[in-house]
């Protein structure tokens, strides 16, 4: 369970190990459905979590409670998992192995849960303790994505220093430090926690996160090289988001990913299924300036009964479209619009920063660089190193 709340690389050894021990333990079976349960078919996944309900049944009500919000998240049923973990808290304060699926409340891309997640956090953090590591790294990760990222830094560090290998923890420091413009280290502690354990299970996206201090601090042929050797091309979300933003910058991109996989992926069953996962797909066609394929997709976003695809994924897909065709000045004219809305486009804080990347580089193209200054002056007045925002501000040729 330490691995497993760490996100350590043993952690799927252990959980298979343990499953093969005590073939009847019915929370095991189910957490290692949570692990691995979205590279199975739908009827394996729901044998192997009939066969872990029947035996937490046996086992106790709490055992039970956990299985089946186990169930409902490998379901992709988060709001259903979230009012679940609600209840479930209720009974079992501060269940470390609950607070493995926290996530739904985020998931549910409603503002109402998000804030009932964070609030719950606070709560059973507090009923912890901060000797707490667990539930100290989650507190830490809320207040990131509150933007309060001094506490959330300070929160990281008091949980790694309670236990070093906390994955949760590092990675609240590396949002914490990307707003807070750290840099390079930044960068040497992601390298440092990284060498303890090469296999832990955020390998590829705590590279990324040390790829965007890079470009941060713009090293942009560091933030190339770790991207191409360390995200495979399936990483197609955190490849596109490196590469749009070293286009905006004006900088030569890392490896691309193939514009046809991409068009596999938004046909898939499912390819549009969540808005952050579409927006993200949008960033590799923009990358590839694949106008056409984006525009195709606005069109489909904008007749989506969904509303926030329809009011916030068209805009900002077709805004990408336009800058894609050299029309900086309508692009930045569709994101103005959006203003507070670009919110609901799913991910957290450093992720739907792009956006506002995307913003100000058109503006500055479209001949108004006061205006993308404004749209930046948090950001060049607060961040250590902000020489990535120079590079959005620069006057000069369009940079897609």
């Amino acid at each position: 369970m330490t691995e497993l709340l760490a996100l350590g690389g043993r952690a799927l050894t252990l959980l298979r190990q343990w499953v093969a021990a005590e073939p009847d333990h019915g929370v095991a079976r189910a957490l290692l459905m949570l692990t691995t349960g979205d590279r199975l078919d739908d009827a394996t996944l729901k044998e192997q979590l009939a066969i872990a309900y029947r035996d937490a049944t046996a086992a106790g009500e709490r055992e039970t409670s956990l299985v089946y919000g186990v169930f409902l998240h490998t379901h992709r049923q988060y709001r259903m998992t979230a009012d679940h973990l609600a209840a479930h808290f209720d009974r079992w304060p501060a269940d470390e192995t609950a607070g493995l699926m926290l996530d739904a409340f985020p998931s549910c891309e409603d503002a109402a849960y998000r804030a009932h997640g964070e609030a719950l956090v606070e709560q059973h953090a507090a009923l912890a303790g901060p000797d707490n590591w667990a539930w100290t790294s989650w507190l830490a990760a809320t207040r990131a994505e509150q933007g309060r990222v001094r506490e959330a830094y300070d929160l990281a560090e008091h949980a790694l220093g309670r236990y070093p290998r906390s994955g949760v923890a590092a990675h609240a420091l590396a949002h914490a430090g990307h707003e807070l413009g750290t840099g390079t280290r930044g960068i040497d502690f992601i390298d440092q926690w990284l060498a303890e354990d090469p296999q832990a299970i955020q390998l590829r996206h705590l590279n990324w996160h040390a790829a965007l201090h890079s470009i941060a601090c713009g090293d942009f042929a560091a933030a190339r090289r770790r991207a191409d050797a360390a995200l495979p091309p399936s990483d197609v979300g955190m490849r596109a988001a490196t590469n749009w933003r070293l286009l905006l910058a004006g900088q030569t991109p890392a490896g691309r990913s193939d514009p046809a996989h991409v068009r596999e992926l938004l046909a898939a069953p499912g390819g549009t299924a969540e808005i952050f996962h579409t927006f993200n797909l949008a960033l590799a066609l923009a990358v590839e300036a694949a106008t056409d394929d984006l525009n195709a997709l606005a069109r489909r976003a904008a007749a989506d009964d969904r509303p926030d695809y329809r009011d916030v994924l068209a805009p900002v897909v077709r805004a990408l479209a336009h800058l894609t065709a050299g029309r900086p000045r309508q692009a930045a004219e569709l994101l103005t619009a959006l203003g507070e809305r670009a919110e609901r486009i799913g991910g957290v804080r450093v992720e739907r920063e792009i956006i506002q990347d995307t913003l100000a580089r058109a503006l500055a193209d479209a001949g108004e660089p006061e205006r993308a200054a404004a749209l930046l002056h948090h950001r060049t007045t607060t961040r250590h190193h902000h020489t990535y925002e120079r590079h959005l501000l620069a006057a000069g040729p369009p940079a897609v």
